[in-house]
């Protein structure tokens, strides 16, 4: 039979409870009665001292001791028969110790064990009471060997007492049975919430929300579950989004190279040098694109190979000015420098680092207009990074699409899907080629005073 973690909390919870009464119950009833006797004992034994300092201390002797504390009600008046046997009744307890001289002999009795005038061995000295008067010894009170007997009212105490305890080992029972129910359910409930979710998860229902309800490490693992399945809802969105956009991305120089070799087949058009290199650039378009998502993949994958070496900030954004500067003098842009003197160099991979910077400045001619002006620019960042800039006077991008710039296959505006050359996987190859040497890459933009994207790579300063 299955059980259910509510049910296997809930009997832990009571079988704690029980096992804690139980013990604290057993401990009380055993110790009860003898806790009592030792009460009693140590309280008629300090009454009967007090008495017999202050006699020693008025006469100096124990000669006389019996009567005077029969006087005073130390002592009944009439002591049991000498070497009786029986337990002495309640009323006469105040005769259960007796009074041993500082030589050992006894002047009070203790019956039946210690008669008058006997002499006390060592060991029973060394467990009574001494009385001591001004720093000296002057007798020893002698103590009963066994528990005496208890009253009609003292028994009646112990016996509430007990049921007392009984009653509270119930109620305790009780409430940890109650207690243990609540607390139960409570952590038993979000666990079930949560093991739901999970089946819907593994039946395809990414996206799911379990309520949080506490701040505690079950509430921490419903969050954490929560910003999972959100993120895994997200990734496959943008999963099923990149599948669609690989399918438009290749469907539009598909159709265009087998439409011309259709065409060219059945004889409707002739193979001309131009409608040749048309095919070629389309199928160039095809081998970019393929390219792009190879090096996304094996980023995601973690296998994106680094050649690592250290080259300086300066010439590699004076290599990416000469390689762009005749593409940027053609659409009459101004490409221009501004570099910080002795900037320490960096770590990378200088091959891939340059496909970033050139994804970077071909974005920024493409969009900016004929006479604006392209600024690629380094400088030290916080001490510890170079920044790497490249900022134009294009028409900028709006505040909402700059959250997704970076995501593969977008584009702020559509209709130039198709138009401008980029098969929208630029940015999202530069964020994976920086993050792989452990930098970063931010961007910056308003509309209609341009943009500007910064890589943050680690110095090294050598």
């Amino acid at each position: 039979m299955k059980q259910s973690l509510a049910l296997k909390l809930t009997l832990a919870f009571l079988l704690v409870a029980v096992s804690a009464a139980g013990l604290v119950a057993l401990f009380v009833r055993l110790s009860g009665a003898e806790r009592l006797n030792q009460l009693l004992i140590e309280q008629n034994r300090a009454e009967l001292k007090a008495a017999l300092v202050d006699y020693y201390t008025l006469n100096g002797n124990w000669r006389g001791v019996e009567e005077y504390l029969r006087s005073t009600g130390n002592l009944p008046p009439l002591p049991p028969p000498p070497g009786s046997n029986n337990p002495l009744p309640p009323q006469d307890r105040r005769e259960m110790f007796g009074l041993a001289g500082l030589d050992g002999t006894v002047i009070l009795p203790l019956l039946p064990d210690f008669q008058r005038g006997m002499q006390v061995p060592k060991n029973v000295l060394q467990k009574g009471e001494p009385i001591e008067i001004d720093g000296r010894i002057v007798g020893t009170i002698l103590s009963p060997p066994q528990p005496v007997n208890l009253s009609q009212a003292e028994q009646a105490y112990l016996k509430r007492t007990n049921q007392a305890l009984w009653l509270a080992t119930g109620g305790a029972v009780l409430v940890a049975l109650l207690g243990g129910v609540l607390l139960a359910r409570s952590l038993a409930s979000p666990v079930r919430a949560l093991t739901q979710a999970v089946q819907r998860m593994a039946a395809g229902k990414l996206e799911q929300l379990v309520k949080v309800r506490s701040n505690d490490e079950i509430g921490q693992l419903a969050q954490a579950f929560n910003q999972m399945s959100n993120q895994l809802a997200e990734k496959d969105r943008l999963r099923q989004q990149m599948t669609a956009d690989i399918a438009h991305e290749l469907r539009t120089p598909l159709t265009v190279i087998a439409g011309y070799a259709e065409s060219m087949k059945e004889g409707v058009l002739a193979p001309t040098e131009d409608r040749l290199a048309l095919i070629h650039h389309e199928i160039e378009h095809l081998q970019r694109l393929v390219e792009d998502l190879r090096t996304l993949s094996r980023a995601d994958a973690g296998e994106l190979a680094l050649n690592r070496q250290l080259i300086s900030p300066t010439d590699l954004l004076n290599q990416v000015a000469a390689t762009y500067h005749h593409q940027a003098e053609q659409k009459q842009i101004n490409l221009s420098l501004g570099i910080e003197p002795d900037l320490s160099n960096i770590l990378v991979d200088e091959t891939r680092l340059m496909q970033v910077m050139g994804n970077l400045v071909s974005n920024a001619i493409r969009h900016t207009p004929e006479g604006g002006q392209i600024n690629l620019s380094s400088h030290r960042y916080e001490s510890r990074w170079i920044a790497l800039k490249v900022s134009d006077t294009g028409p900028g991008i709006a505040a909402e699409d700059l959250l997704h710039v970076f995501e593969r296959f977008y584009r702020a505006d559509e209709s130039r899907a198709d138009s401008d050359g980029g098969s929208g996987l630029g940015l999202a190859i530069a964020k994976a080629i920086v993050e792989a040497h452990k930098g970063s890459i931010e961007v910056e933009s308003k509309i209609g005073q341009g943009t500007a994207i910064t890589v943050l790579m680690p110095a090294t300063d050598n």
